[in-house]
């Protein structure tokens, strides 16, 4: 069975609108406390983590008659971090971990994605499950093991005070001037108090969130604000999250970017030096910098890579037993501290080696030369294959024997949204600028 609900990360959509409807949710969250009740009493126990979405409060309550129906006791979090959901599902010892977000997307989209015991995401077949429990006849539980709901007043605390473990106990960020860009969203009161309590000068970006403004010109999608700031406020670097803070970019003191691959290659010569890095490699997404590929190489490393999307990642790690890998995007996975990506974690790691070395944030965040990459998005309409086609076909045919020995082309659908993603790398800019294009017009005619 295919999975028809599911993405590469939950399930997502435009709020009130199919598949995020509260009626979706109070049946997806029925199935999945079918799924996860192991016997017929109301023992069980889901935690339940959102960002700061409107229609947040929707999907909440409407998980939570689902979850309860089927004898769950629901725990609600509140506004938290996604990789604060992993770890309170272990801590708390529950059944189940929901965390309600679109993550990066636009403020009118939500989604809900599934944690398990363990605190790490469902895996496909659990999802697939999960799906064929919805198209049937969902059992409610008897009257007396209806579950019960409460709200944990505390869970942000809890996640804070964790994450401030992951930071070398010997070091303090005293001196240091950070700006950090929470998108409006889920950290926007985690990440500033955590840099505070450990000693930075903080410049919050992005902390007022009003339900409609999650994302919007901010947060590590749309650097570009928080750049200014670092500027503007002669910051020694700049950490933006996005709407879940599942994912970080860098900015160094003259405002430019690091992306994913530039922060792993960077925690990635550390390990390695301090012996940490587990089986000599990293994880990482076919969308990787073949840059960061060299970098690896150079220093006897490997760099191990996976279809995109971090429960892939997540999944070959566990699998090789892998301590360290991410996505070019931001997400990185330390599973030494984390189930899942941590933006902030992340974030912490990267100022501890700032803290320890001395260095400016612009020597460690350039690990490695880019190889050129150019990547373009198509939005289409669901349900369609415009890759498939004859005429795409011989076009992309045609791209990737003129990079061949050159350069790299991947073309796939986003698991998230309803966009056809064109990426191709090559030395050679005027022939990656028209390889590109030449699809990417093919693409669009199809559509």
């Amino acid at each position: 069975m295919s999975r028809k609900l599911f993405g590469t990360d939950g399930v997502r959509g435009r709020a009130n609108s199919h598949p995020m409807t509260a009626e979706m949710a109070l049946r997806l969250g029925a199935a999945a406390g079918r799924y996860f009740r192991r016997d017929g009493s109301a023992a069980h126990r889901v935690v339940i983590g959102k960002d700061t979405r409107l229609s947040g409060y929707m999907l909440e309550n409407a998980l939570t008659a689902g979850l309860t129906s089927t004898g769950m006791n629901v725990l609600l979090l509140g506004p938290v971090p996604t990789p604060a959901v992993g770890f309170l599902t272990r801590s708390m010892r529950a059944d189940l971990g929901v965390m309600i977000s679109a993550s990066h997307n636009p403020a009118d989209d939500n989604g809900i994605k599934f944690f398990g015991p363990d605190g790490f995401k469902l895996s496909d077949e659990a999802e697939t499950a999960i799906e064929a429990i919805l198209e049937a006849e969902i059992v409610p539980a008897r009257p007396e093991n209806i579950g019960r709901a409460r709200r944990i007043e505390d869970a942000r605390g809890r996640y804070q005070e964790y994450a401030k473990t992951t930071f070398p106990a010997g070091l303090r960020l005293d001196g240091l001037k950070v700006v950090v860009d929470c998108a409006h969203g889920a950290a926007y009161k985690v990440a500033p108090e955590v840099l505070w309590e450990l000693g930075a000068t903080v410049v919050p970006v992005g902390v007022s969130p009003n339900g409609r403004n999650i994302n919007d010109r901010v947060g590590s999608t749309h650097v570009e604000t928080a750049a200014e700031a670092v500027v503007q406020h002669g910051a020694d670097v700049g950490i933006c999250l996005d709407g879940d803070a599942d994912r970080v970019m860098i900015l160094d003191e003259q405002g430019r970017v690091a992306d994913g691959d530039q922060i792993m290659a960077m925690m990635a010569g550390r390990w390695a030096e301090e012996g940490r890095l587990r089986g000599g490699a990293l994880v990482a997404t076919v969308m990787s910098n073949l840059g960061l590929e060299r970098f690896m190489q150079a220093r006897g490393l490997r760099l191990e890579r996976t279809a995109v999307g971090d429960r892939y990642v997540v999944e070959r790690m566990r699998a090789g037993g892998f301590n360290l890998g991410g996505e070019q995007s931001g997400h990185i996975v330390m599973t030494d501290y984390a189930t899942t990506g941590d933006g902030m974690i992340a974030g912490l790691q990267f100022l501890s080696e700032m803290a320890r070395t001395g260095q400016p944030a612009s020597a460690l965040t350039q690990q490695f030369a880019p190889v050129p990459q150019l990547l373009k998005n198509v939005r289409y309409q669901s349900g369609s294959d415009p890759i498939g086609t004859s005429n795409v076909r011989k076009v992309i045919d045609d791209a990737e024997a003129r990079l061949v020995g050159t350069g790299r082309l991947l073309i796939r659908k986003s698991g998230t949204e309803p966009l056809i993603r064109v990426m191709a790398e090559c030395e050679d800019e005027q022939l990656l600028a028209e390889v590109v294009d030449d699809i990417v017009g093919a693409v669009e005619a199809a559509v």
